[in-house]
């Protein structure tokens, strides 16, 4: 039977802007969830009063954060692109190409190295699937986790409060 779908991490923010992880009940920064998201997690941000759904918009607030640092990843194309996309007719595409485009890389990743693997003469050695975590580990750091799926925690740990 396969696992159940896991539930989006939910944070709620309050009047005062502050963010409340409901799992820890404690109160988070812009920071944590991004740790969190890097970690696999899915982040559901909720405001308290109305119940509107904010995460797009916290999400985006992270992503200009990170850009405004100088670390950037989204080179001026892509974000021209981007702003171009949303004042033209094909706007409605846009998300379910980006989606896409998303989705092929997390799969070329996966097949890369799981070819690497398979072809490699070593895999049959001791410690090889511990040699291969450090590259996978290795490559998502490199990569700041762009394109890479992080292994989601066992299902008792889904149950904590």
């Amino acid at each position: 039977m396969p696992a159940e779908p896991r539930k989006p991490l939910l944070i709620k923010r309050y009047a005062s802007r502050r963010l409340y992880n409901t799992e820890t009940s404690d109160y988070v920064t812009l920071d944590d969830i991004a740790r969190f998201i890097r970690q696999g997690r899915d982040v559901q941000i909720v405001d308290l009063k109305s119940g509107d759904d904010l995460t797009r918009q916290y999400l985006l607030q992270i992503i200009a954060e990170h850009e405004s640092r100088g670390e950037n990843v989204l080179p001026v194309g892509v974000l021209t692109d981007l702003v171009r996309a949303y004042t033209t007719q094909a706007a409605h595409l846009m998300p379910t190409f980006l989606a896409a485009s998303f989705e092929m890389l997390r799969e070329g990743q996966a097949k890369m190295l799981d070819q690497m693997a398979k072809t490699n003469p070593m895999a049959k050695m001791p410690g090889f699937e511990a040699l291969r975590a450090q590259q996978e580990a290795f490559f998502k750091a490199m990569t700041g986790g762009f394109g890479t799926t992080a292994p989601r925690k066992d299902e008792d740990e889904r149950d904590k409060p």
